[in-house]
């Protein structure tokens, strides 16, 4: 027989037509014609995957640069500016041309130049930056008139800053002039102030400053005008915070304070100040755009930043500036801590989209499986014919992408929709990933099955194929990727592994799916043992529905891989996510725990009023208020010749404070264990003496010095008393992360036993209500506050997001997974039970039989899922560190977050996997027994 590659015959019946020969129906357009719900269903599948996979990378980029720019906001701007300076011009000039080289003309000069040499991505704020000449050394202004809070005169700096009065409004007066040519002996310039500047050193429209002369007559300042910022957290106030507010410093000798301020001269009255002993410099101040950089854009920022500090870019600066010119910055500082919260938080997002992408890849072969399996027989048949595989293979290839390119495009437009703002190029690239894998996974399937012409197969049941040598092969090589995986996660972490990039971190991040894959090869190949053993004593039981269900389940297609694989690595997956997010809020609780002792906390620096306590258990939500003093410079010593350790002494109620601790789990104790009995014991007589022996509780470290022998601790009133340490404690509700000691309050004395802090309980904590109570003066944190600033950055809740929406994701495709391998043995089953019932089975038998049929592929599923998520956890959770994405960097109490194994995630999903199974049986059953018999048995069907 001759025929075409696509199976028809070469010639047609009967008499042929004048016209010419016949054209056969193009191939594409009639299998869409003959199976629209599979096309629609596999576009269906590919544009959801293709939009998943294309917004994934886009919906990182865009909380990676709210992230980036958050960071830089915060960071202020006189950290992320980047300052350039220069000293007063050479001395060898003469006195005209220094007093040119400090005239907003070469200012500006220069100030092109600085701009010249940023490179890109790094752009300058215009707006915001500035350039000018000032006085680096401060000098006193003897005027009576200024503020002197100890008797000591201010010093003011003079500044001539450049475009003053685009960046502020007069509040009254006006602004400063330079009508006349200034010069290094000018007798005397205008100037202005900020209003926070003449409110705190006491400066009025009018007022005239005198500040020493240089070789001259002291120069006289005369205010003009008071000026009110128009942004006053700019960079243009805030590069040099002393020109908007002036600072009190504090001498160290004698404690005496003093006023440093700043007088706003004109733009072009700088050369004055060669006149002064202030050490005049110039300088440029170069703002970056915190606007338009992204997340990408941060390794090209920090050469940029870089070749400014002590790179080419000052090199060409002080070419065609000064050769002197100098330059700081905290930028690359701030980019850095971003740097590091990124890389910490990249690799758990990695795991959850390497898990998800990996079950919607399985379940997408799982849709090809099913349509290769479905038209085996027209395959087979077309090969008998004389089709050529290259041939079958081409139109396979051109019926899917018929379907799969549109919905993929489809798919990629509605990410770009979704999630604006981001780049393109991966999210491209991931879709057209998924498009060309939906667009090959049928040929190929078809290649491997059809490579031999034959019509019939044996059998292919898990009890009876065995593995061949490639496969055997191929799972010793994901065996030991796997292994390396998770090795190279147990030994560097996450933290080495996002700072060194490559395929070593995607190997990393892919090893809770290898563990899965593993597992389910594992799985498949010791599924079939417990089938066979079984048999025999099923066969023995009464009635007809478990020896069948057992011996169906040991004739479940040999491709049961796929759904396995699939199922498993969901699990394993959603275990890992779940313990992870989890770890990640106990980590948090755990440090705002530590850090306020309770649910809440009332703290003074003096001791508390004797009323307040009272007040704050009265206050809603407040269930309990503990009492405590905290001396936290209080020195304890053995002997008076030998030096003191450092430690917080906290004088407790023992009973209360007692059950606070063990109600928190913070170091709980039994109250007489800080009550003195026996000899050199007391009760506390409230003295402060010493003499008395006190029992004490301490840290670790107090312990290790001191043992249990009585020693001497001074307090900050310098009363002492004598404690012996009683019992260890890691940690206390009063104290974070200092060395302590917990005593009875009744043994200090009545000024130390003061309460200094409330520690309180309570479910709904009001803290405005609170404060009320509290009035001035001290200090009140809930738990709940601290816990919510620990979440600031948008990495933390993007990251957070993103890994709850892939572990839903794979859950998802874990779901149609399962329904796939459930639709792919329907006709099957419903062929069965039709032909049973023609045999006296009941309707309640079929849905028995059914259930108990596909129990032992989910039964393996749910065990092996909980079992592998366990096992993943706990090889790779040494390596892993919570602590990035749990508190953001930010100083947190606890040490490092650790991923544990959370029994919610375990347990939830394999149970689900369990009803999902069990419900699609139960429906295949009752849709069955609606259909009848008659029509399942039709003749020539050929399931």
């Amino acid at each position: 027989m001759t025929g075409t590659d696509d199976g028809t015959k070469a010639g047609t019946r009967g008499p042929a037509r004048a016209s010419g020969p016949r054209v056969p129906a193009p191939w594409v357009r009639t299998r869409l014609r003959a199976a629209p719900a599979a096309a629609l269903a596999l576009a269906l599948l590919v544009a959801l995957t293709a939009a998943l996979a294309a917004a994934f990378p886009r919906a990182v980029d865009r909380y990676e640069d709210a992230g980036l720019r958050r960071t830089l906001d915060d960071a202020s701007p006189r950290r992320t500016t980047v300052q350039f300076f220069a000293p007063r011009p050479d001395l060898e000039l003469s006195l005209g041309e220094g007093e040119n080289a400090l005239r907003e003309a070469a200012l500006r000069k220069g100030y092109d130049a600085v701009l010249a040499a940023v490179d890109k991505p790094l752009v300058a704020d215009r707006a915001q930056s500035s350039y000018g000449v000032r006085t680096s050394d401060p000098t006193d202004a003897s005027d009576s008139f200024l503020a002197r809070p100890s008797g000591l005169p201010p010093r003011v700096a003079l500044v001539a800053q450049n475009a003053l009065g685009a960046h502020s409004r007069p509040a009254s007066g006006r602004l400063p002039r330079a009508t006349d040519p200034v010069t290094a002996t000018t007798s005397e310039v205008e100037a202005a102030v900020t209003t926070e500047t003449a409110r705190t050193l006491h400066i009025k429209v009018g007022s005239v400053i005198h500040v020493p002369g240089l070789e001259r007559a002291p120069l006289a300042v005369r205010i003009t005008g008071i000026v009110a910022p128009r942004e006053p957290d700019g960079a243009y106030w805030m590069s040099t915070p002393l020109i908007r507010e002036p600072s009190l410093i504090q001498l160290p000798s004698d404690g005496g304070t003093y006023w440093i301020g700043a007088l706003l001269l004109a733009p072009d009255a700088g050369p004055v100040l060669l006149g002064t002993p202030g050490k005049p410099e110039r300088y440029w101040q170069v703002a970056p755009d915190t606007s338009g950089p992204t997340a990408h854009d941060v390794s090209g920022l920090a050469s940029a930043v870089a070749a400014l500090e002590s790179g080419p870019g000052l090199a060409r600066i002080r070419e065609r500036v000064d050769p002197l010119t100098d330059a700081t910055t905290d930028l690359d500082e701030v980019l850095s801590s971003f740097t590091e919260l990124r890389s910490g938080i990249a690799p758990l997002v990695a795991v959850a989209a390497f898990g998800a992408g990996t079950v919607a890849a399985v379940v997408i072969l799982m849709a090809s499986g099913l349509a290769a399996e479905r038209r085996r027989g027209e395959l087979a048949l077309v090969r008998a014919r004389g089709g050529s595989l290259p041939g079958v293979l081409g139109r396979l290839l051109a019926e899917t992408a018929v379907v799969a390119v549109p919905a993929g495009a489809l798919g990629l437009g509605a990410a770009l929709l979704a999630v604006p703002h981001a780049r393109r190029s991966s999210a491209v690239a991931a879709a057209l990933a998924v498009t060309v894998l939906a667009c090959v996974a049928l040929p190929v399937r078809a290649a491997f099955a059809h490579r031999a012409v034959r019509v019939h197969g044996g059998r292919e049941d898990i009890a009876s194929v065995r593995p061949s040598r490639r496969r055997t092969v191929a799972e010793l090589t994901v065996l030991v990727l796997a292994t390396a995986a998770v090795a190279a996660l147990r030994r560097g972490g996450t933290d080495d592994a996002g700072s060194s990039g490559g395929s070593g971190d995607q190997l990393v991040a892919l090893a809770p799916v290898l563990v899965g894959v593993i597992a389910a090869l594992v799985l498949v190949r010791l599924y079939p043992f417990p089938l066979r053993r079984l048999a025999g004593p099923a066969g023995r039981l009464r009635g007809v529905v478990a020896p069948l269900s057992l011996a169906r389940a040991g004739r479940t297609s040999a491709s049961t891989a796929l759904p396995l694989l699939a199922l498993l690595t969901a699990l394993t997956t959603a275990a890992f996510g779940g313990s992870v997010l989890a770890g990640v809020h106990t980590a948090r609780d755990h440090a705002a725990l530590l850090a306020t002792g309770a649910d809440g906390r009332i703290e003074a620096t003096h001791a508390l009023p004797t009323a307040l306590p009272g007040r704050i258990r009265d206050t809603r939500g407040v269930r309990e208020a503990v009492p405590v003093s905290v001396a936290y410079r209080a020195q304890a010593r053995r002997g008076s010749g030998t030096a003191g350790e450092t430690a917080a002494l906290v004088g407790v109620e023992p009973g209360p404070y007692g059950q606070l601790s063990r109600e928190l789990d913070l170091g709980g104790f039994p109250a007489r264990t800080l009550r003195a009995t026996g000899p050199g014991g007391s009760s506390g007589s409230g003295s402060g003496s010493g003499k008395a022996v006190v029992p004490a509780i301490a840290s670790p470290s107090l312990a290790a010095r001191f043992g249990t022998a009585p020693f001497s601790v001074q307090l900050e009133d310098d009363s002492k008393v004598t404690v012996r340490i009683a019992a260890v404690r890691d940690v206390t509700p009063a104290v974070t992360d200092l060395d302590f000691l917990v005593v009875d309050r009744e043994a200090l004395t009545r000024r130390a036993a003061r309460p200094t802090a409330l520690l309180l309980t309570g479910g709904h904590l009001d803290g405005a209500a609170l404060r009320r109570a509290a009035g001035g003066g001290v200090d009140v944190r809930l738990r709940a506050e601290v816990r919510t600033a620990y979440v600031h950055s948008p990495l933390q809740s993007g990251a957070e997001r993103i890994y709850t929406a892939a572990v839903a994701a794979g859950a998802g495709y874990a779901v149609l997974a399962l329904l796939l391998a459930l639709v792919r043995a329907a006709p099957e089953r419903s062929a069965l039970l039709a032909r049973l019932r023609t045999m006296g089975l009941t309707r309640a038998q079929g849905r028995r039989l059914l259930v108990l049929e596909s129990l032992p592929q989910a039964l393996l599923a749910a065990v092996g899922g909980a079992l592998t998520g366990w096992a993943a956890i706990r090889l790779l959770a040494p390596g892993l560190d919570l602590t990035a994405i749990a508190v953001a960097g930010r100083p947190a109490p606890g040490g490092t977050a650790r991923l544990r194994t959370d029994a919610l995630s375990l347990l939830v999903p394999s149970l689900a996997v369990l009803v999902v199974a069990t419900g699609v049986a139960l429906a295949q059953a009752w849709w069955t027994g609606r259909r009848g018999s008659v029509r399942e048995l039709r003749a020539g069907d050929g399931r």
